[in-house]
């Protein structure tokens, strides 16, 4: 069926924009049957006209003006109170709903007239002749367009290839992308309003075409706009990063909303142009603008229904999207229309910014993100943090596309920018005030923000793992250690001074503020020794190095690895799984059992006529084979040797061994050397020792050597 959804907004679109042109021909066909007889001026007009063109009458006016009185004599009256604005703006939206319904009768009239002028410029053309001549000179603008992209095709071609490796080639990539499309739309516009200027039209009818094919070229530089954003044939090139179908939708949605408003807007001006009443022109908009309404309105409810398609194309039966953010989106777009509709100029540029607003610094967050992501790195990737670039440009965007907004309104509500700058009024104090705490809001967001992501990117480099040397390992470990403090206190510094600079914008003596925050921060820390006492010591602790995140620390009867900490405590994991917080001011002496590197030592007991000389040759070959192990080479820094007798016992001798290693490695190492000693050793005919004892004499010999053989190791067990 061919009415599908390629097909049905730009239908429609083209249907609305039809019928708008169409209907006013038909008005003025209908006012043709009744000719407008032209009205006279009175005899006594002509001859006020005639009196006020004469020289001497001229000159009299000029010496009576010139020698009328200063009006300082009436500045003695006190000047007249001025009127509420509320009042001023019921008076005005009152006086627009009149206004609009005294235009409605006559509006057929009104349009009649307007472009039976037009008719009559071109009677021997005939109105009707102005569709094909626009059609014709878009044709020619399409060619122009088609000859510039057949003869750049190579460099095109070139440009499309070009490498996206690096951040500066992808920008690079988008610029020259862009540029080839304006100069395309640059073409268009040559060859369509440029030949149409060359040739010597009526007035009226060169008026209305102009704003057809300026409609027209308004249309070709949006549909560049959007293809450079969504690109619906090449994903790659996309900057919006959206799904093959969102592209396509959001694209074909932006056509038929554009070329619905630049029509729109077309007709209106030519019936501006036409000499129609303002009224009338007001109403003719208004009309036009139910085609801005359909198309968005369509456009939310065709996303509602995909979501809901989505969601019963899931395996598990996703449940049904909510309608209240359809229903809301709906509202919206009825009220915006509704407040245009009444006349209430203020209230609909204020409720069209507010709800514009917020899309557009979100689709600009997400372009500038994607196109500035790092190198390797795609936006599905939440572990990667967006580059410096990225957050100065995004950031830096957003504050433009909020102070764009605040100046549109300004001039879409007629405010003298200087008049409140200078501050001449009340209401210009407040509004100065209000402005500087936008402007401090907006550096310190900026700022903030770049340095956060500065932090965040630093913290994402030291998390990477690999083959480090140990001063590169101990570097990132402290990174990570102390940039969540530094990213934490600078948030505190930027919102403190941000807060300080805006009341002080406003008026608010902010020198009290500081000296009572000194006073209570005095009073706060002589009742909250134990808060400072932690604060100052985890201070201290840092500055010592004595920790990093990542290290097993033991302090009194706390030990585990660091995981992460405050200003106040850190908190510790038990390698059992339990998990510590503790203040600083309780730690005390602590023991680092990860920095740089451990002894371990591993005692055995053998018999008292062990070879030690075979023993030693054993051992030193066990550290060798460890040592050339290329699973526990990489953590052994000295290999296990035999140190020799510790001590003599009462039925062996400790014989001692060591091997230096990297902190936490230990313990892999030693249980593969203790069963390579287990099995080595009893080879070489040395045995492990075990306690016995000699009993002689009597029949309860062997009854009290078992007694005291117990009772030796049940010693040697609780010791």
């Amino acid at each position: 069926m061919w009415w599908t959804d390629r097909w049905r907004i730009p239908t429609l679109a083209l249907l609305g924009v039809l019928l708008a042109w169409l209907a006013p021909f038909g008005l003025a066909a209908q006012q043709a049957q009744e000719p407008v007889a032209a009205e006279t001026p009175p005899a006594q007009v002509k001859a006020f006209v005639e009196l006020l063109d004469d020289p001497d009458v001229r000159a009299w006016m000029r010496q009576q003006l010139a020698a009328a009185p200063e009006p300082a004599a009436a500045a003695a009256t006190p000047p007249a109170a001025e009127p509420d604005a509320t009042v001023v703006a019921i008076e005005r939206l009152r006086e627009h709903r009149q206004v609009i319904a005294a235009a409605l009768p006559t509006l057929g009239r009104d349009l009649g007239q307007a472009f039976g002028r037009l008719q009559a410029e071109v009677s021997e053309l005939g109105v009707f002749f102005l569709v094909p001549l626009v059609i014709a000179f878009v044709g020619a603008g399409y060619l122009a367009e088609y000859l510039f992209v057949r003869g750049s095709r190579r460099l095109r071609r070139r440009v499309l290839d070009a490498s996206e490796r690096t951040i500066a080639e992808r920008v690079l990539k988008l610029g020259l992308r862009l540029l080839l499309a304006l100069a395309g739309v640059l073409a268009f516009a040559l060859g369509s309003l440029g030949a149409f200027l060359i040739f010597d039209w009526p007035p009226l009818f060169r008026g209305v075409a102009e704003r057809l094919l300026i409609a027209f070229l308004l249309l070709r530089l949006g549909l560049v706009l959007g293809r450079i954003l969504l690109q619906p044939l090449l994903p790659k090139l996309r900057v919006l990063p959206v799904s093959d179908d969102e592209a396509r939708f959001w694209y074909r949605r932006w056509a038929a909303f554009l070329g619905v408003f630049a029509f729109g807007w077309a007709i209106a001006k030519s019936v501006r142009l036409l000499g129609a009443p303002g009224a009338t022109v007001t109403i003719v908009a208004y009309l036009l603008a139910i085609g801005l309404v359909a198309v968005a309105i369509e456009t939310i409810v065709d996303r509602r229904r995909g979501a809901i398609a989505a969601a019963g194309d899931e395996e598990n039966g996703a449940a049904v999207p909510s309608a209240v953010p359809t229903i809301l989106a709906i509202g919206y777009v009825l009220l915006v229309y509704g407040l245009w509709l009444l006349g209430a100029t203020y209230a609909f540029w204020l409720v069209l910014v507010a709800g514009v607003l917020p899309a557009a610094i979100s689709v600009t967050q997400r372009a500038v993100n994607n196109l500035l992501r790092p190198v390797g790195a795609t936006l599905s990737t939440e572990t990667d943090p967006p580059s410096i670039l990225a957050a100065v440009v995004e950031r830096g965007a957003r504050a433009a596309l909020i102070v764009g907004a605040a100046l549109f309104l300004a001039w879409a509500w007629d405010i003298d920018l200087d008049a409140v700058a200078r501050g001449e009024s009340g209401l210009g104090l407040v509004a100065s005030g209000l402005i500087s705490v936008v402007v401090i809001a907006l550096l310190a967001d900026f700022g903030w923000h770049v340095a956060r992501t500065a932090i965040d990117v630093t913290l994402h480099g030291a998390k990477s793992e690999g083959d480090l040397d140990p001063q590169e390992a101990r570097r990132r470990a402290r990174l990570r250690t102390l940039l969540p403090i530094a990213r934490n206190m600078l948030m505190v510094l930027v919102a403190v001074t941000a807060g300080l600079m805006a009341l002080a914008s406003l008026g608010v003596q902010i020198g009290p503020l500081i000296a009572g925050a000194g006073v209570i921060g005095v009073a706060v820390g002589f009742g909250a020794q134990t808060l400072v006492k932690d604060i100052i010591s985890g201070v201290f602790y840092l500055l010592d190095d004595a920790f990093r995140v990542g290290e097993y620390i033991v302090s009194g009867s706390f030990k585990g690895t660091v995981e992460s900490f405050s200003l106040r405590s850190i908190k510790l994991r038990h390698h059992r799984g339990a998990l510590y917080t503790v203040p600083f001011g309780s730690l005390g002496a602590i023991q680092n059992l990860s920095r740089d590197w451990v002894i371990d030592k591993l005692a055995v007991n053998v018999p008292f006529d062990t070879d030690l000389a075979k023993m030693k040759a054993i051992v030193k070959q066990i550290g060798k084979e460890l040592a050339a192990d290329p699973e526990l080479a990489p953590n052994i820094i000295e290999p296990l040797k035999l140190q020799g007798v510790q001590a003599m016992g009462q039925f062996a001798m400790e014989v001692r061994m060591k091997m230096k290693t990297k902190p936490g490695e230990q313990f892999v190492i030693r249980r593969r050397a203790w069963a390579m000693l287990m099995k080595r050793l009893p080879e070489a005919g040395i045995q492990v020792a075990l306690p016995t004892v000699q009993v002689s004499g009597g029949e309860a010999g062997p009854a009290a050597g078992a007694a005291q053989a117990l009772e030796l190791a049940q010693k040697q067990a609780a010791e």
